[in-house]
């Protein structure tokens, strides 16, 4: 086996200055930083962590002060730098001399009215922090954005230093086939330039070639890349454990390149494993590593190739390891090389040891399924919750994605109430009880319900009858509002609302608003919760009888209007009644006939029951009562009727000739006595006689009246005529 170094391998300038500066930072008293990777070399950051040297994000740095900070090769803004000047840090900075020279570069082009253009990896730390020196540029990815820059400047372009020479001039030749004035500036780094043309043509002279450097390296990865155009046989590792044995035993000539920011000693370490093994040590040394994997198992591999439908993946066996689109997650599916990188290491389901082309058909669907599964099994056994989002529903219920498990929550155990409308969960996220699982049938029953009792039972322990609480209007009704108060549900009853009269609660409240109230009664049992809010707010009853008394002219405003009489309301809060019989001195049948609904009137105070929270008021005594008219004594108005009558009678009797006639058969008993006695001798008749007392008594009797109260009522003409004629016929029957 012979195997070939490529020339310019290792470490590059920019990298080695970082790596000086690093050490150097090492022998300072200070505490010492390291702002992201110093390099991207894993193994080299953690030897210096090891050694003191700490790793901190940028955002943590701002807050760093009096120590010493290392600004790594891919560089960072001036601002950022500024900031942990001020905070009187030392600063090291090992920003490559090559990005120093860009960053001066595309300010003066900006200066003198350029637009310039960056192309490279907008997530990668060098194109940020080139980004950062610019007031407004571009950063194009690939051809496709590139075809959409509009520019009336000209544009001036620049590379990120790792980019490949080919890469970088299609996208900027697109730019200028589509702008007027474009000028192309070449900043590869020309180490990471004559690292890429040895990658090209070693990997034209041997049989494979292996790609030494970081995983999260640019520049490894772009020499990987021109490695594959000219080689079929090409694997990345990171450190020498990532050999993969069992191919390299198939190959007499092997190239090893190793990218920019890869130690020497990494790289002599590969070497020197390499050459003590012989072809046949090689494959002694293969069995022993293969490892023995049988259908249904769960092994971890690494990715050595990723394309737009498959995925290739080394499990140390005697053949690799194949991932089909279909066996991928459904996230993994829609671009596998968005979440597939080679030379990371990933679990993968073994689906069968041969798919009729030689390799072991692999999943990771289904790692992720049947690690769900065991997470899920074991949650349930230990009666702890689970997270699961809602993905659709039907008249059973809701269907909820646990963990890419699907899951089912019964219609009763999605809440504490009925609930009529799922549709509106959808898309929410809840903490969940498992109720049964069974991963055979692939059943999987959780419940709400009974994470939401455990909740509400603490939360009914915090509150008490006469608590002050803040709450949140969740829901308006015709008779209340509905309040969440400490994660329960509360009324907040229309009449509770406020001291004055509330038609609607949606004239006061608005959904979302925060009010205090105030916790009138508490049912634990029923699950109800009574809310109060004007109890706390000042009672108008009790300032409307501290400002007034009885016989006070108010003004007011008619509310209702009832059988019984009107409500004023004297004050916003404040109802007085008007009885019917105070509204006038004159007869009212109804309130309504004297009164409307809205009507503004005066009325006077005429009662103030403080307990019964009661006001009486009047109309009718903001005036003085009429004057009756003057009444006669009951027995003078009697004794002229009797007076009246007798001579009437006399009358009578002296125009009478005979009794034969139809008018003497209405004659009463007592005129026939006086007739007869009158005959006998007029002298024995006198007006006091009793003869005229009894028929005083008669007549009495005959003309008695109905009274009400010490008023007479007096009949009409009709009714007079009327009574006469009775009276007569009486007489005669008598």
């Amino acid at each position: 086996m012979e195997i070939i170094i490529a020339d310019n391998s290792g470490f590059c300038f920019g990298v080695s200055r970082s790596v000086d500066l690093a050490n150097e930072a090492l022998e300072s008293n200070k505490e010492k930083y390291t702002v992201g990777p110093l390099i991207h070399n894993p193994q080299l950051v953690k030897s210096y962590e090891k050694q003191g040297l700490k790793l901190i994000t940028k955002k943590k740095a701002l807050d760093i002060k009096d120590s010493l900070i290392v600004i790594r090769a891919h560089g960072e803004s001036a601002d950022f730098k500024k900031a942990l000047i001020e905070n009187n840090n030392e600063i090291l900075d090992a920003t490559c001399p090559v990005l120093n020279n860009i960053y001066k570069k595309i300010r003066q082009k900006e200066d003198e009215g350029y637009q310039v253009v960056i192309v490279g990896d907008r997530e990668h730390p060098e194109i940020k922090a080139m980004d950062s020196y610019l007031k407004n540029g571009i950063i194009v990815t690939d051809e496709t954005e590139a075809k959409n820059v509009k520019s009336e400047k000209p544009i001036y372009v620049v590379s990120q230093t790792t980019n490949r020479k080919d890469f970088y001039y299609n996208i900027a030749n697109t730019l200028k086939g589509n702008s007027g004035s474009v000028v192309i500036e070449n900043t590869i780094c020309n180490a990471t330039k004559l690292r890429q043309d040895s990658a090209k043509d070693l990997s034209k002279e041997v049989d494979c070639m292996i790609v030494v450097g970081g995983f999260n390296s640019s520049n490894t990865n772009k020499l990987y890349q021109v490695a594959s155009k000219y080689n079929k046989n090409v694997f990345r590792i990171e450190t020498v454990k990532d050999l993969p044995l069992q191919k390299l035993s198939e190959f007499n000539k092997i190239g090893i390149i190793a990218g920019a920011s890869t130690p020497d000693e990494i790289i002599e370490e590969v070497v020197r494993k390499m050459d003590e093994f012989t072809k046949e040590d090689f494959m002694n040394s293969l069995e022993d590593s293969l490892k023995k994997i049988y259908p249904k198992d769960i092994v971890t591999g690494t990715v050595i190739d990723v394309k737009d439908d498959e995925v290739f993946v080394d499990i140390q066996y005697r053949a690799d390891g194949i991932i089909k689109l279909d066996e991928m997650t459904e996230e993994e599916s829609e671009n596998p090389k968005d979440h597939f990188e080679v030379g990371t290491d990933i679990d993968v389901y073994v689906i069968k040891l041969d798919d009729g082309e030689g390799n072991v058909a692999l999943s990771t669907r289904r790692v992720q399924g049947m690690k769900s599964w065991k997470e899920l099994l074991n949650k349930y056994e230990n009666d702890e919750l689970v997270e699961g989002t809602v993905s659709g529903f039907n008249k059973g219920g809701l269907t909820v994605d646990v963990n890419g498990i699907s899951g089912f929550i019964p219609a009763s155990q999605v809440a504490t109430y009925f609930v009529k409308n799922f549709k509106k969960f959808v898309g929410e996220t809840w903490d969940l009880k498992i109720v049964s699982i069974d991963e055979r049938k692939n059943r999987l029953v959780l419940s709400r319900k009974d994470v939401l009792e455990d909740e509400l039972e603490d939360r009914w322990d915090e509150l008490e009858e006469g608590q002050v609480i803040e709450g949140e209007v969740a829901r308006l009704t015709d008779f209340g509002a509905f309040v969440e108060v400490n994660g329960l549900d509360g009324l907040l009853h229309v009449s509770d609302i406020a001291w004055t009269r509330v038609e609607v609660p949606s004239d006061v409240l608005n959904v979302g608003d925060k009010i205090e109230v105030k916790i009138l009664k508490l049912n634990k049992e029923k699950n109800r919760i009574s809310l109060g809010r004007k109890q706390l707010l000042d009672k108008p009853f009790d300032s409307f009888v501290n400002e007034h008394e009885i016989g006070d002219i108010v003004t007011g405003k008619v509310v209702n209007l009832l059988d019984f009489g009107a409500f004023v309301e004297v004050a916003d809060g404040v109802e007085g009644l008007v009885h019917v019989s105070e509204i006038s001195w004159d007869h009212v049948e109804k309130p309504s006939d004297e009164l409307n609904v809205g009507d503004e009137i005066q009325v006077k105070i005429i009662s103030l029951d403080k307990e019964e929270e009661k006001i009486g008021l009047s109309i009718k005594q903001l005036e003085e009562a009429p004057e009756r008219p003057e009444r006669k004594p009951r027995r003078e108005n009697n004794n002229n009727r009797r007076n009246e009558n007798r001579q009437r009678r006399k009358s009578e009797r002296n125009n009478s000739q005979n009794f034969s006639s139809d008018d003497d058969l209405n004659n009463n008993l007592g005129n026939l006595l006086e007739q007869a006695l009158f005959e006998q001798g007029g002298d024995l008749i006198s007006d006091d006689s009793e003869v005229d007392n009894v028929i005083d008594d008669f007549d009495s009797a005959e003309n008695t009246e109905e009274k009400v109260d010490e008023d007479i009522v007096t009949l009409d003409s009709e009714d007079e005529d009327q009574a006469a004629s009775n009276s007569d016929e009486e007489e005669t029957e008598y």
